[in-house]
């Protein structure tokens, strides 16, 4: 179980520490996450569905000294920095990193 954030999330997460630092406040260790995971299977579930193409997957055991779990708690980026989440969505996550990947792809080819 991963805990997935959309890249905008994390800028935005950036941004707001920056503009803390900026207002003169002190260093900060901070979580950035939705409080929830989800598992490698639902995250290829959720791409196979966005992309249209239904892949070969080859399951094997987790790796040595990986956690089962990894959820971020990010109680205190919202607290301490008024971050929240837009992006709060698996679906809207990889629907965009696709059209990014896409984007590259033809970028580079043309």
């Amino acid at each position: 179980m991963r805990d997935y954030v959309h890249v905008t999330d994390l800028a935005l997460a950036h941004l707001a520490a920056l503009d803390h630092l900026r207002a003169g406040g002190g260093n900060l260790t901070l979580n950035c996450g939705y409080g929830r995971g989800f598992s490698v299977n639902e995250v290829i579930a959720v791409v196979k569905q966005v992309s249209g193409v239904d892949f070969p997957v080859t399951l094997s055991p987790r790796r040595a000294g990986d956690p089962a779990m990894l959820v971020g708690k990010a109680d205190r980026i919202r607290s301490e920095l008024g971050w929240a989440p837009r992006h709060d969505d698996l679906t809207g996550i990889v629907r965009d990193a696709l059209a990014w990947e896409q984007a590259l792809i033809r970028r580079n080819s043309a």
